[in-house]
């Protein structure tokens, strides 16, 4: 089988819309440093319009392919490629997650954490994330499974996490309480 030969055009506009990308991810991670999630967001968001529509096989062409495979269940134990692009979505994904908790949009907090999660498992800092969002959507059953995974695949974290556990289970007993008493009329 003969080597494929990049398109210089393809070559060229992949990488520099890569370029482009880790550019504005970068500028992202600075507003949300400086404490501007707004402004993260929408520089996470233009990222990931460079980088949702580049070619896997461009990339591999380029030798950006493949930098580690992992086996997906899903797909009947196939190996799955991981390319550079992916690594940064994870990021893009777990630190748009981290905004989004910043201005309390619990919903898409949960959202961009799956969206890391898909690529990577192991992100626990989307785990982590994806807990806290769901807990505070008032899903404290699918909260409480997402960090005891947590715990189990990064015992490290388990102080934090019996933190949020016991912080979420003190939310979930109020709106408990606050739904007796809305159903006995106190709340009339």
């Amino acid at each position: 089988m003969a080597d494929i030969v990049p398109d210089p055009v393809i070559a060229n506009t992949t990488v520099h819309k890569l370029n482009i990308a880790k550019q504005k991810k970068d500028s992202a991670d600075q507003a949300f440093k400086l404490g501007n999630a707004k402004d993260a967001l929408k520089s996470y968001h233009e990222a990931l319009m460079y980088l949702l529509g580049l070619d896997k096989n461009a990339l591999q062409s380029l030798g950006m392919g493949s930098k580690s495979s992992t086996s997906d269940p899903t797909e009947g134990g196939k190996e799955k490629e991981k390319t550079e692009v992916d690594d940064i979505l994870e990021k893009i994904y777990a630190n748009m997650s981290a905004c989004h908790l910043k201005n309390q949009n619990w919903k898409r907090a949960a959202e961009t954490a799956g969206k890391a999660l898909a690529k990577n498992e192991n992100n626990y800092k989307a785990m982590f994330r994806k807990g806290k969002a769901l807990g505070e959507q008032g899903f404290f059953d699918k909260a409480l499974k997402v960090l005891e995974e947590l715990k189990k695949k990064n015992p490290t974290d388990t102080a934090l996490v019996d933190q949020e556990i016991a912080r979420l289970r003190a939310i979930d007993n109020e709106r408990e309480k606050a739904h007796k008493n809305k159903m006995k009329g106190k709340d009339r």
